[in-house]
């Protein structure tokens, strides 16, 4: 699993910069704590579409054969659902939770992923912070997401995006010392990330509910 490789590698990768779909967000910003209810919603989606329908990209390039049955049923269960803007929104996603990770901001993943994928998350932060190592990773670059996989069970629709990515991961020991990983060479890294959300709840955020290795 991509948690395990994660700390194996006593947790890799710094995003270079974070992009909400309702707004803008950079890693080299500061700003004080949101609570909770003032955050922009991770929504990924926008706006009406058809999975035959307009979008930046052929259909074909953004959903894969296996996932266009449980795209036409989300669409069906939920007519604002858009291709194009929830992989933006994924995108973006992958990003921030990577950022959160790396910092060990538990409080934004808190709001980013459901429990136990949460849960997972902490427990790697509180193993690497007992080992005294320190990250300085950055996101190169996402090659590419395309949805692999979506299914729709009652109303929880849950939507897999596979992420090409380039990632270039250091670790620093309490001394200051590089212990693993290089700057200057980025590796290519292939990630599922599940997504999940009920459809037509009061919550319009998108939310991290497995995690695995493409």
């Amino acid at each position: 699993m991509f948690l395990i490789v994660i700390l194996a590698m006593v947790a890799g990768f710094l995003a270079l910069r974070l992009y909400m779909v309702l707004g803008k967000r950079t890693g080299h910003e500061q700003p004080l704590p949101k609570p909770a209810e003032d955050r922009a919603p991770l929504t990924l989606v926008q706006r009406p579409t058809e999975i035959a329908g307009e979008s930046r990209e052929p259909v074909s390039r953004l959903v894969e054969p296996k996932a266009e049955a449980g795209i036409r049923a989300i669409i069906a269960g939920d007519s604002s659902f858009d291709v194009a803007r929830f992989l933006d929104g994924s995108k973006a996603a992958y990003r921030m939770i990577l950022e959160a990770f790396w910092k060990g901001d538990e409080e934004e993943l808190a709001w980013l992923a459901e429990d136990d994928v949460r849960e997972a998350f902490v427990a790697a932060i509180e193993a690497r912070n007992t080992a005294g190592h320190v990250l300085e990773n950055r996101l190169v670059s996402i090659e590419r997401a395309v949805i692999s996989d979506a299914t729709l069970e009652g109303k929880v629709a849950r939507i897999t995006v596979r992420f090409d990515a380039d990632i270039a991961a250091v670790t620093r020991d309490a001394e200051n010392t590089v212990i693993a990983g290089s700057m200057s060479d980025a590796v290519e890294t292939h990630d599922a990330w599940t997504f999940a959300r009920t459809l037509k709840s009061s919550d319009p955020n998108w939310k991290l509910a497995d995690t695995d290795e493409a």
